[in-house]
């Protein structure tokens, strides 16, 4: 089993990439929405792609195709693994479907927000809810783990927010004790790390973000 590919990105397509490991070979590997658009200002450069092979089967079911997915981080591709155990959602559909990223995925399905889920790709009423009921219990370990990484064991080419990550997941965990949305709360913690001088201690995060929430 191929578990990581590194190589030149050769070419991108809307939900694949060409990676040439330099080896004579040149893999073609279907990509989740986000990540594809995140590639697309890597063409011609290195890559690492965490990777998982599937057997996709024809509408007959008569002919099978080997096929290999690449996600940019290790958190990235064990949410995938796990959003695919949720019925009606199978690996090319969950490809296309994931137009948002793993932490906004995941903190949409822990809030509870079956409208954000709905906007996405194939994804109606009714699978939204499914996806709701099935994972809201499962994912509370990819929402801050995967919007702010520490560098311990993630890997890949997830960017990392302006500031610290333990920073950033503390000041998250504090504002979802206050009732916050997870979604919107690291949108505004991303934005107040983005400052010229921005806070150093968690409180001072937390007080920023409000700040910057009033002054809206």
């Amino acid at each position: 089993m191929i578990a990581r590919l590194t190589g030149t990105l050769v070419a991108l397509e809307q939900d694949r990439a060409m990676v040439d490991p330099g080896h004579g070979l040149v893999y073609e590997v279907m990509l989740p929405s986000f990540a594809a658009t995140r590639l697309a200002v890597k063409t011609g450069q290195s890559i690492t792609l965490h990777t998982f092979q599937f057997i996709e089967a024809t509408a007959q079911g008569s002919t099978m195709f080997p096929r290999l997915a690449g996600f940019l981080s290790a958190t990235d591709l064990r949410f995938f693994q796990l959003f695919v155990t949720c019925k009606g959602i199978g690996h090319k559909r969950a490809l296309r479907a994931m137009v948002l990223d793993t932490a906004t995925l995941a903190g949409a399905i822990a809030d509870r927000d079956a409208k954000l889920i709905q906007t996405m790709p194939e994804v109606g009423k009714k699978l939204a809810e499914t996806i709701v009921v099935t994972l809201r219990d499962k994912v509370d370990g990819f929402v801050s783990g995967a919007a702010y990484p520490d560098g311990a064991g993630g890997g890949g080419d997830a960017p990392a927010p302006a500031g610290g990550g333990t920073l950033a997941r503390d000041a998250l965990e504090v504002l979802l004790q206050l009732g916050e949305n997870r979604t919107q709360a690291v949108q505004w913690i991303d934005r107040a790390l983005s400052a010229d001088d921005p806070p150093t201690d968690a409180q001072g995060l937390v007080a920023e973000v409000y700040r910057l929430r009033a002054g809206e």
